[in-house]
């Protein structure tokens, strides 16, 4: 891992060749874009509870550092790896040492059924769901600030991912507001790590054109935004220019101020995909038309290169059984199994998962159709390597 991450990237946006079809893992989806609502009960004991509002913010927090109490991404992190050959390994991650000097802002995908066009601002066991799953794990390089938005709902979602416009700018509205709030109250120039996915992916990119493309100050205190099944785009063999005017794609892990972004499929995806060609599907709802001179820009969190490399996927492990193996901590990991590579091909470009044939280990799904690709599984393919980067750019950024 660390020799892998020592190595300069090339640009791995642009890699052909051949690739091979692997299933994506059977999760339980409620929604366009759900993200395992079978995780309903997680055990924090705060599945649906309303937590307090930081003292001088009219924000409502989902996840909220300095209230450890009930904060969904406060969650355990303990870990079952299991191998090929069905053997466990206990692996307990490292405490946090003492408060961070660094802030992950997380905006989560759409997982609100409610009735409507807009969600409320009610916690509800699926934004716990959605902290605990995607973003908890980040806890150990950050304070996680994760508020509550006013999300298209999957009833708004339905009707088409460019359409329903006035919804899309009520969510936008909402989340800017409590960014500007969290920035006002809670930040304290502290540096920033922004994290979302799909509807949150498609969010921050608005958020990053607005807020941070053209203000020096706010770049200065990026240090890396990751931003999954979003479609950031670049301009053909680029790195920046596309969804973002100053903000480029990150080349290697030390570099600040840059994006990570990709979708994750098994084979190129199909024309009418959803994710991964540029100017069609997610790509609506942040806005972004232009398809020619244009590809979906893809980062592979595992080395940064073009070559095929290891993922490190966590699961939640209720979620994600495996059959004749016996797991009671909350996550699960499988050493090895998936290879990792950024492709391109025609208009499509994506982050190619695949797995070694004959493995007991249970594979990631397309339950969705071909046009979904893996996407509800973007971040937890790759999470270990995720918090490792964010570590990384941190001591770079410290260093500069």
């Amino acid at each position: 891992m660390t020799a892998q991450r020592e190595r300069t990237r090339v640009q791995g946006r642009t890699r052909g060749g051949s690739r091979r079809r692997v299933g994506r893992r059977t999760r339980a989806l409620v929604g366009v874009v759900g993200i395992g609502l079978s995780l309903v009960v997680l055990g924090t004991g705060s599945a649906g509870a309303s937590h307090p509002s930081h003292a001088k913010s009219t924000t409502v927090w989902l996840c909220n550092p300095t209230t450890k109490k009930s904060d969904p991404c406060a969650y355990s992190r303990a870990d079952t790896a299991v191998s090929a050959s069905g053997a466990t390994t206990a692996v307990t991650s490292p405490a946090t040492t003492g408060p961070s000097n660094f802030d992950c802002f997380y905006v989560y995908p759409t997982v609100s059924s409610e009735p409507g066009s807009n969600a409320d601002l009610a916690i509800q066991p699926a934004e716990i769901a959605a902290a605990v799953v995607q973003a908890s794990r980040f806890s150990q390089v950050c304070r996680v600030w994760a508020p509550m938005y006013r999300q298209r709902t999957v009833a708004s979602l339905s009707q088409g991912l460019g359409a329903d416009m006035a919804s899309s700018k009520i969510a936008y509205a909402s989340l800017l507001s409590a960014w500007k709030d969290y920035l006002a109250h809670d930040n304290h120039g502290r540096p920033i790590i922004l994290i979302g996915h799909s509807q949150g992916a498609a969010i921050l990119i608005n958020l990053l054109q607005s807020q941070f493309d053209n203000s020096p100050k706010l770049r200065g205190r990026l240090v890396s935004a990751l931003i999954f099944g979003g479609n950031v785009q670049v301009p053909t063999g680029k790195d920046v220019g596309g969804s973002f005017r100053h903000i480029p794609t990150c080349s290697t892990p030390t570099e600040t101020g840059c994006v990570i972004a990709y979708s994750t499929f098994g084979s190129t995806p199909p024309k009418n995909s959803l994710f991964g060609r540029p100017g069609q599907g997610v790509s609506l709802q942040s806005g972004q038309t232009k398809s020619k001179g244009q590809q979906v820009a893809c980062v592979n969190p595992a080395d940064f290169s073009d070559a095929p490399a290891s993922p490190v996927p966590y699961f939640y492990a209720k979620s994600d059984p495996v059959p004749g193996v016996t797991v009671t901590t909350p996550w699960v990991s499988f050493p090895g199994l998936y290879t990792a590579t950024c492709e391109h091909r025609g208009s499509a470009t994506w982050l190619n998962i695949t797995s070694a044939p004959g493995d007991r280990r249970p594979l990631v799904q397309a339950t969705n159709g071909p046009t979904w690709g893996f996407h509800t599984s973007d971040v937890n393919l790759t999470l270990g390597n995720l918090v490792l980067d964010v570590a990384y750019e941190e001591a770079a950024y410290t260093t500069r």
